[in-house]
């Protein structure tokens, strides 16, 4: 049985670089407030609908994975800042350093064409 060539997209630089960006707009996300992740957040699941390669389909998943969990473990611990200023800033620190270590393991598997 023959495999048709034609079935398999063959990805240029210029997706590669797209996926480079995107993940760069999340690890930016929190000097922005967030507004970058919610641009690279649209563009992930624009480009994850048409995708048909499963590696960047799995790094879309990823990076739209690591933004809800971010999301909701932001709002979960939101009710600590009301204790204090404190435990409020500790909780919120450690998110922040959870979601750059996914962001960054993520672009990292990604340049090594490897899944998330």
């Amino acid at each position: 049985m023959e495999t048709d060539l034609a079935e398999f997209e063959i990805k240029s630089s210029g997706d590669r670089l797209f996926m480079h960006v995107l993940y760069g707009l999340h690890t930016l996300a929190w000097f922005s407030g967030g507004v970058f992740a919610v641009i690279a957040l649209i563009a992930n699941y624009l480009r994850r609908a048409d995708e048909t390669d499963a590696l960047y389909i799995d790094h879309h998943n990823y990076m739209i994975r690591t933004f809800w969990w971010t999301l909701l473990w932001l709002v979960l611990l939101s009710p600590l800042w009301l204790l204090l200023f404190l435990p409020g800033a500790i909780a919120y620190g450690i998110v922040w350093l959870w979601y750059l270590y996914r962001c960054i393991k993520g672009w990292m598997r990604f340049n090594n064409q490897r899944p998330s």
